[in-house]
Formats: C-alpha cells, structure tokens, sequence
C-alpha cells in the first residue's frame, strides 16, 4: 500500500478522513512511500503551527513521534536517487497538458510505480487525476 504525505499526516492530525486513514494503516501488512514525505511532513507540521492548529510543543511531539514510526518501520520510505528523479521527468511530460501535476505529487506517483505498487492512496485530487498516466489507479477513503 503505497501513502502519499497526506495521508501520513491525516494518520497523526486531526483532519476530515483521519479515521479512514488510521483503519487503513490498522489493517495493512506494509505501507510506503518515499522518503520526500519525511520532508514534506515537516512542511505540514509548519503550516499547522503558522495557522495555529497546532503549537511548537504540539509539532515537536508529533515530529518525534513520526521519526520514531519511520525507525520503527511503519513507514517504508524509498530513497529519491538520481534515477527515480529522471524517471520522474520522463512521466511528468507524458503528461497531457490539460492535466495538472506538481512536482512532488509526480515524484510520489513514480515511487510508486517504482515500487510495483498498482494504487496511491491520497486526498491530493491532481495526483488522483494523474494516476493513471503513471500507471497506477488513485484512491481515496
């Protein structure tokens, strides 16, 4: 089962679908993902505290908290190499133009890919849409 950064934060936040997500983690053998997540979970974090969801003791507690599931193997992380990335630019421009992808939307899409992983689950409805052109089926609670 292949997670994409919102769905790893719907698991430690409180946010429409976190339920959905922890049944999901709950009930699967193995979850990946890539290790762009680490980072971008951290810019979830800041922007918790910047809308004042969440305070700085909050965010470091759930910060340590997400370290120590990443060491405890919770979440499998894949390493962003070199090859993955210019992997990631060849999908990216296959691409129609009237589809809208970001750049890490696109980098979790080919992780997965990479992977053999056939679905992404996430709530980012670009990477939904785009799924399929990197050969994966997109899902959502």
């Amino acid at each position: 089962m292949y997670f994409d950064t919102t769905y790893i934060a719907k698991y430690y936040l409180h946010e429409p679908e976190s339920a959905s997500v922890r049944d999901l983690v709950r009930k699967a053998d193995l979850i990946q993902s890539s290790l762009l997540a680490m980072a971008e979970f951290h810019g979830v974090l800041h922007r918790c505290l910047r809308e004042g969801s969440l305070t700085s003791v909050d965010i470091r507690g759930v910060a340590k908290r997400f370290a120590g599931d990443v060491e405890g193997g919770l979440w499998n992380l894949l390493p962003v190499s070199e090859s993955l990335l210019r992997r990631t630019c060849a999908l990216i421009l296959a691409v129609p133009a009237t589809s809208f992808i970001r750049t890490g939307g696109a980098v979790h899409l080919a992780t997965a890919n990479e992977l053999g992983e056939r679905e992404v689950w996430t709530n980012d409805r670009h990477m939904l849409a785009a799924a399929p052109y990197f050969g994966l089926s997109g899902r959502s609670v």
